[in-house]
């Protein structure tokens, strides 16, 4: 997922961010704001670990979501089309 498009989606990802790195508070998500670095930053800070280690959490976690939205996608497609057929 890129910069843009988690700034975009910012809103509904915040309850998915918080489920992943719970020590981030209310206040952290808010400054955070859907900036890439800034989440990576304050999951090294809140977490105590290394910038790399958080960068890597952060990829992962942003891989499955690119999965998430696929096949979410998929899905609607899907039901469009059956949608089409039947009607």
């Amino acid at each position: 997922m890129n910069a843009d498009q988690m700034k975009g989606k910012w809103k509904q990802m915040k309850g998915s961010v918080k489920e992943r790195w719970g020590k981030l508070t209310d206040d952290d998500l808010d400054v955070i704001d859907g900036q890439t670095e800034q989440l990576v930053g304050k999951i090294q800070e809140r977490y105590g670990i290394a910038r790399e280690a958080a960068q890597k959490q952060f990829d992962e976690w942003s891989a499955s979501q690119r999965q998430q939205d696929d096949m979410h996608e998929k899905r609607q497609h899907e039901e469009v089309q059956e949608r089409r057929k039947a009607g």
